[in-house]
């Protein structure tokens, strides 16, 4: 079977990845998603969080494009509401290193135009009251918001869909086939074969693998996030929080429920294959004494569920969004790291542009996949 463009992996990105190419005329793009379902890894598996503020300087600018031109009208577009809400984010601090930590990222980010500031324990008070009096600053980016990974991931899906991609689950791609010395051949594991004149690799941990068969590695390793939804609660709050040292992240859905990312803080490998997804009691109970020490009036809310997803970690923290030079027709888009949800319409929008040959709205060649060098 052949297509213009060939999208592995239905995630975020490569549902937004199909939209953005198919709205730009592209009439022949296939997109190959291992599981039974669109979304089913990291892209339905966070915590929603649309954030400028904590960036890497390498991936600021394109988080910023997404903010300030995609995500407000993005509901509009797709014709599905993704809960997008833009009503700022507190880091919060409770130690005077914390807020050290806090400013050094807010200078960082105000080099590159992000309004973004340290504030003192009444100002954070002022914004969100109910925060605990342990909380003794945090930075505040008043244009960083929150939406619905799932509901955006599945209205990227609808939309492509309607716009004529072709999307195939069950569809696990077991090795590249070069033509040539261009890539050109994918190979499913049930020996279907699949031809392109780009192939975009956009399947979390497992680009890794596929990369090799070509001769390609990138420093991927994996990680297991966990998040933890609540029951419904009266209405607090509509900002995005986090902390200063990653205890938890989180808001407070449309419906009333919270929903929060947490870290047990353990420098454990998880002893389980990339395909179980079973949670850590650990895990929940480390984020539950977290948010209870910074939003005491959660400490009676029960947890309706937990849930996790696998999480493709780069070695330096930024993902590799990169044509790959040694084999012509490969594009690669893996190693998000945990927060490539916010900045997903940006990155569909540059790898539509890239597949094109287009010059992409926001320079990303600091992520090329040949900016890691040996150690000697």
């Amino acid at each position: 079977m052949t297509a213009d463009v060939i999208i592995i992996g239905g995630g975020v990105n490569g549902c937004a990845t199909a939209y953005y190419l198919a709205k730009k005329g592209v009439k022949d793009v296939v997109v190959l998603e291992a599981d039974k379902s669109i979304g089913h890894g990291g892209s339905s598996r966070n915590g929603g969080g649309v954030r400028q503020s904590g960036r890497d300087m390498r991936e600021l600018p394109y988080a910023m494009y997404a903010v300030n031109h995609m995500w407000p009208t993005l509901s509009e577009e797709l014709g599905v509401d993704v809960e997008y809400y833009q009503k700022g984010n507190l880091r919060m601090g409770k130690t005077e290193a914390h807020l050290k930590k806090l400013e050094n990222l807010a200078a960082r980010s105000r080099e590159l135009g992000l309004d973004m500031n340290v504030v003192d324990a009444k100002t954070v008070k002022e914004i969100c009251p109910y925060l605990s009096d342990e909380v003794i600053g945090a930075s505040w980016c008043p244009t960083d918001g929150h939406a619905n990974p799932m509901v955006t991931t599945l209205a990227y899906y609808k939309r492509a869909v309607e716009m004529g991609v072709r999307f195939f689950t069950e569809a696990k791609v077991a090795s590249l086939g070069l033509y040539k010395g261009k890539l050109r051949r994918v190979i499913l594991e049930s020996g279907e074969v699949f031809e392109a004149e780009t192939v975009i690799i956009a399947a979390g941990y497992e680009s890794r693998y596929l990369a090799r068969t070509v001769g390609i590695d990138v420093p991927l390793s994996t990680y297991f996030e966990e998040a933890l939804v609540t029951e419904m609660q009266p209405h607090m709050f509509d900002i995005m929080l986090g902390c200063a040292d990653g205890d938890f992240y989180g808001h407070q859905s449309k419906h009333g429920s919270f929903v929060f990312g947490s870290d047990s803080g353990l420098e454990e490998e998880i002893d389980m294959p990339l395909t179980e997804l079973k949670t850590s009691s650990l895990t929940v109970s480390a984020g539950c004494r977290a948010i209870m020490s910074y939003i005491p009036l959660l400490a009676d809310a029960k947890i309706v569920r937990t849930w996790g997803g696998w999480i493709d970690m780069c070695h330096d923290g930024v993902p590799v969004i990169s044509r790959v030079d040694e084999v012509p027709g490969m594009i690669l888009a893996c190693g998000f790291t945990g927060h490539g949800f916010g900045t997903a319409p940006a990155v569909g929008l540059m790898l539509a542009q890239m597949a094109l040959g287009e010059e992409t709205v926001v320079d990303i060649s600091a992520l090329s996949y040949d900016r890691f060098k040996p150690v000697r």
